[in-house]
């Protein structure tokens, strides 16, 4: 009688461990489909936010194509006719570009159409303005310039262009309401499948609850830090909005949209990396022919003695949830110096008179023991003073000089020279060094967030010269590159003399 009871208990709780497993392998089917829906969402969003880029370029490069075509006309300047034919020829093909991402919409597609249209007229107007000039037609040039941004063709493409924002914004609003669906339900199913599981075999409930408590306080901290993106692009002014948008935007779905999912991973890795110990060890007991292999086991962080199979089936999981977690590990990372950008954008400068060789010689102090490791020499010439305000120059500076002690070329003495000069109220400084220099096909790639170029050998996240660039930019100047590969490399900054706030509130964080 009492053999025949303890089978049946067996056989109860090999059934309970069956039901156990099998709810825990329908929580995981759930977690991974909820995962991969949550990542097409994520997708989705980014496709809009790339759409949303691709209309500030372009609109971008219509302004500088005016702004050259402006300055043509008053100066007949060579250089402005050079830039505007540069300019203009970026239009087309950034238009075209526009038209390819937004072929699966028919409202964008229209849009699209009207916008080139639009586009081919403003640059036939900018055409007829510059063969003006050439003709010494200043009369008409200086009429053309007064019209400035009235005519037909200006407005359409502000009007069509701010349509597709519009449209824009709303597919964003559907496809974050589409992935905060799918974090609800896949919560939903994680919270349902967590008490049966526990019910059945003691699993803690803390570690939900936790992670959910984690991501309501991210998400609270996320909503307060937009509140305040809002109010600060608010204040930013239409001439370099388009540029500055695409980085507050990308912060903006990093931060909100990617952390919530990256913590609900973060939960269900923690989870099944709890869960691998207890399965594997009631595996091992199984299949050592214990009777009582589906009694509740201690914890322990001895490894059981499996089969060969077994042992490969716990290595690779133990090996995917490694892999998980390195990813994890690697998409925080990112996440955090996006944050650190965004919040370094939004500090308050305070302008101040500063002797440049003062500050480049306290630089230059800084990095002394590296200079002497890389065998470099640094060499600071003549430089004007300017106001400005001094913790944005160092870390413009101190960036710079870094990057050409990181750069210099293998087994050869490096030499880095900071030159200046005066030029119409601003002060153009170069940094010089004789590097590896930088392939002239990735000249405006290095100042892209997280693009690199060249032999990826040394440490970095790319925002370095990403951060520089806005830096200069907040302080009224400009920033270029002149290089060739194994040539060396001249970084131009060139800033106001005499900067005051006022200009500030002209340039976006």
């Amino acid at each position: 009688m009492g053999g025949l009871r303890l089978r049946q208990t067996g056989l109860s709780q090999i059934l309970i461990l069956t039901l156990g497993l099998a709810v825990l392998v329908v929580i995981s089917a759930a977690s991974v489909y909820f995962v991969y829906k949550a990542r097409d969402d994520a997708e989705a969003v980014t496709h809009t936010v790339e759409v949303e880029s691709q209309i500030s370029i372009v609109l971008l490069e219509i302004r500088r194509a005016e702004s050259a075509t402006r300055a043509y006309l008053l100066s007949a300047n060579p250089q402005f006719l050079r830039e505007y034919e540069e300019a203009a020829a970026r239009i087309l093909p950034a238009a075209d570009k526009l038209a390819d991402l937004t072929r699966d919409n028919l409202v964008q597609t229209e849009n699209s159409k009207k916008l080139r249209a639009a586009i081919e007229t403003r640059l036939t107007e900018f055409a007829r303005g510059i063969d003006r000039i050439k003709n010494n037609d200043v009369a008409t040039s200086v009429e053309i310039l007064r019209r400035g941004g009235a005519n037909e063709s200006v407005q359409a493409i502000l009007q069509i262009s701010g349509a597709m924002r519009t449209e824009e914004e709303r597919l964003s609003a559907e496809r974050n309401a589409s992935a905060d669906q799918s974090q609800r339900l896949a919560a939903l199913v994680t919270t349902a499948g967590s008490g049966i599981v526990i019910a059945l075999a003691g699993l803690s409930m803390a570690l939900v609850r936790r992670a959910s408590r984690e991501r309501d306080k991210a998400e609270q901290l996320q909503r307060d830090i937009n509140t305040h993106l809002e109010t600060t692009v608010q204040e930013r002014t239409a001439d370099l909005r388009e540029a500055n948008e695409e980085v507050q935007r990308f912060a903006y779905i990093v931060s909100h949209d990617l952390r919530s999912p990256l913590v609900n991973i973060m939960g269900f890795t923690s989870e099944l990396e709890e869960l691998r110990g207890d399965i594997f060890r009631r595996l091992a007991t199984k299949t050592a022919g214990n009777d009582n292999a589906t009694q509740p086991l201690e914890p322990s962080n001895e490894e059981p003695i499996l089969a060969s199979e077994d042992k490969q089936l716990s290595d690779d999981f133990t090996e995917a949830i490694g892999f998980i977690k390195s990813s994890i590990d690697k998409m925080d990372r990112l996440i955090g110096a996006i944050l650190h950008l965004t919040r370094e954008g939004r500090r308050t400068f305070n302008p101040e008179r500063i002797d440049l060789n003062e500050l480049m010689q306290s630089i230059v102090s800084t990095v002394a023991h590296q200079a002497s490791e890389a065998n470099a020499e640094i060499r600071i010439e003549a430089l004007p003073d300017v106001t400005s305000d001094r913790l944005a120059l160092e870390q413009i500076f101190s960036n710079l000089i870094d990057n050409a002690l990181k750069y210099l070329k293998d087994n050869m003495p490096g030499e880095i020279v900071v030159r200046g000069r005066r030029k119409l109220g601003f002060a153009v400084i170069d940094v010089i060094d004789n590097g590896r220099g930088i392939d002239p096909k990735d000249h405006q790639r290095i100042f892209d967030l997280f693009r690199r170029a060249g032999t990826q050998d040394k440490p970095g996240q790319g925002i370095g010269l990403a951060h520089v660039r806005a830096l200069v930019r907040r302080l009224g100047g400009t920033m270029g590159v002149n290089s060739e590969l194994n040539q060396g490399s001249t970084f131009t900054v060139t800033l106001p003399i005499a900067w005051t706030i006022e200009q500030n509130k002209g340039h976006p964080a």
